[in-house]
Parts: structure tokens; sequence; C-alpha cells
């Protein structure tokens, strides 16, 4: 195996961490967003209040998204480690 081969290898693996962080963010971001728009969808709320509670609720889903991102690309980031010959392997520790 060269070092081309592993060079791809840490790409893909990027990759797919990139990929897991979005599709979990996505998932969040649904879940809070129907968490915290519950009551407006389900009409509990007064019609002048149900325009910007679903703006908040928008909020709280985007930064549950940006927060689930961040946080698994770090976490992500901290646990790769650097081989004896200078290449970049990943592990979980």
């Amino acid at each position: 195996m060269g070092a081309g081969t592993r060079d791809q290898a840490a790409r893909d693996a990027v990759t797919v961490e990139i990929g897991f962080a979005v599709a979990t963010g996505l998932l969040l971001a649904g879940a809070l967003f129907l968490a915290a728009a519950s009551p407006a969808l389900f009409g509990v709320l007064d019609r002048a209040w149900e325009g910007a509670w679903l703006r908040g609720a928008g909020l709280v889903a985007g930064a549950g998204f940006a927060v689930r991102v961040v946080g698994v690309l770090r976490r992500f980031g901290a646990t790769r480690q650097v081989a004896g010959d200078g290449h970049a392997v990943s592990g979980r520790p």
C-alpha cells in the first residue's frame, strides 16, 4: 500500500465525517424545529404569535444544526493523530 492510497483514505475519511456531521445535523435540526414549532403547528398559539414562533423555531433549529456539525468536526479533528511517518491517520479514543 503506497502513500497515495493512504492519502486517499484520509481524504475519504474526512468526506465521510463531513457527510455524517451534516446528516446528523439535519436530523437534529428537524427534531428541534418540530419540538419548538409544535405549539404553532397545532394551533395552541394565537394567530398573531404564530409567525414569530415559527421564526424562533427556525433559529433554534439552525443553531442546533450548527452546534452539531461543529461539534462532530471538532471531535474528528481532535482524534486525528500523526503516525510515525508523518501521515495523518484517524482513530477514535
